[in-house]
C-alpha cells in the first residue's frame, strides 16, 4: 500500500511532484524492459547450462567407468601409486563479459598436453584412458562452473530489478500520484474559496 506523502499544497510542490511522476514512470518502464530482457536471457542460459551439465555428467560417468575397469585389472595399491605419480598443477584464467549490466565470469584453462609420469608397464591401459578422459572433462567442468556462476549472478540481478520495479509500481508512483491529486484538489478548493469571496465583495460594492 502506498504511503501518503507529507507535502505542502502549493503550485511549486505540485510542479515538482508532476516531474517526479514522469521520471518514476520512465524509470519503471526502463527497469521493466530490463527485467523482461534479463528473464529471457536467463531462460536461454538456463537451457544451455542444463544441456552442458548433462553432457559433463555423461563424460564423468565414462571417466569413472574407465577408472572402475582399471581398478578391476590391478591391485588397489598400484592404482594409488600410479595416481600419486600422475599428479600435476593447473591454473585457471578468469575474465568477465557484461550481459545486461551483469558481469558474467569466464574461466579458462591453459592448453597443456596430457603427461603420464608413471610407469606404463606397471599400470593397465584402462587407467591411461581414464586419466586422459579426466584431463579432457576438467575443461568442461570449468566451463560449467563459470556458466552456473553466471546464471546465479543473473538470477540475483533479476531479483534486484524486480524489487525496484515493484517499489516504483506499488509505492513511489502511487504515492506521487496521490500527492498530485491531493494538492490539485486543495488548490482547486482554494481557488473556489477565493472566487466566492470575490463575488461577495463584488455584490457588496454594487450594493453601495
Amino acid at each position: 500500500m502506498a504511503k501518503a506523502l507529507n507535502v505542502n499544497p502549493n503550485r511549486m510542490e505540485l510542479s515538482r511532484l508532476k516531474k517526479r511522476v514522469i521520471v518514476a514512470k520512465r524509470g519503471h518502464k526502463l527497469l521493466k524492459d530490463k527485467q523482461d530482457a534479463l528473464i529471457k536471457e536467463f531462460l536461454q542460459k538456463a537451457r544451455e547450462v542444463k544441456a552442458l551439465r548433462e553432457d559433463v555428467e555423461r563424460d564423468l560417468e565414462l571417466c569413472y567407468g574407465s577408472f572402475r575397469t582399471a581398478r578391476a585389472q590391478t591391485l588397489p595399491s598400484m592404482i594409488e601409486q600410479s595416481l600419486l605419480l600422475a599428479g600435476g598443477a593447473a591454473s585457471v584464467r578468469v575474465s568477465h563479459h557484461n550481459v545486461m549490466s551483469v558481469n558474467i565470469p569466464k574461466f579458462s584453462l591453459p592448453e597443456r598436453p596430457v603427461q603420464l609420469s608413471y610407469g606404463l608397464a606397471s599400470s593397465p591401459g584402462s587407467l591411461d584412458v581414464a586419466l586422459e578422459r579426466f584431463s579432457l572433462v576438467i575443461r568442461r567442468l570449468v566451463d560449467l562452473a563459470a556458466a552456473e556462476k553466471g546464471l546465479k549472478l543473473m538470477a540475483l540481478e533479476i531479483e534486484r530489478t524486480r524489487r525496484r520495479v515493484n517499489a516504483l509500481e506499488h509505492v513511489m508512483i502511487p504515492s506521487f500520484t496521490d500527492a498530485v491529486r491531493s494538492i490539485s484538489m486543495k488548490l482547486e478548493e482554494n481557488e473556489r474559496s477565493v472566487l466566492s469571496r470575490l463575488m461577495v465583495v463584488k455584490e457588496i460594492v454594487r450594493a453601495h
